[in-house]
C-alpha cells in the first residue's frame, strides 16, 4: 500500500505525492514568484497558475518538488508538513483513491 493511502504512515514531503500542489494558492502582498507562474482567477485575484491537469505550474512533475521553493508563496510556506491541513488533504486523496479502485 502506498504511503498516500496509509493513514498511519509518517508524513514527509520527500515521499509525498504533493497533493497540496493541486490546491488553489492565492498570492498575498509580499509574495514574489516568477511572473510566468502567476495567473488571475475569475475574481481578478492573482493566484499561482495551474497546468491543464490542475497541478501547480511550479511543481516539477519528475521529482514532485517545488521549483521555486525559496520563492514559494506565503500560503505554501504556511501549509506545514504533517499539519492538520496537510493530513486533511492527504485524507481527501485517500478517499478519492479508494473510490477509484
Amino acid at each position: 500500500m502506498s504511503a498516500i493511502l496509509d493513514a498511519t504512515a509518517p508524513v514527509a514531503c520527500t515521499d509525498c505525492q504533493a497533493c497540496c500542489c493541486q490546491l488553489p494558492v492565492l498570492l498575498l502582498p509580499g509574495d514574489d514568484p516568477p511572473g510566468y507562474y502567476i495567473d488571475v482567477d475569475t475574481h481578478g485575484s492573482m493566484i499561482m497558475g495551474k497546468a491543464d491537469d490542475g497541478w501547480c505550474l511550479a511543481l516539477d512533475r519528475d521529482t514532485m518538488r517545488c521549483t521555486i521553493y525559496a520563492q514559494r508563496p506565503w500560503v505554501c510556506r504556511a501549509f506545514a508538513m504533517a499539519s492538520d491541513d496537510c493530513r486533511e488533504v492527504r485524507a481527501d486523496w485517500r478517499r478519492i483513491a479508494l473510490t477509484l479502485t
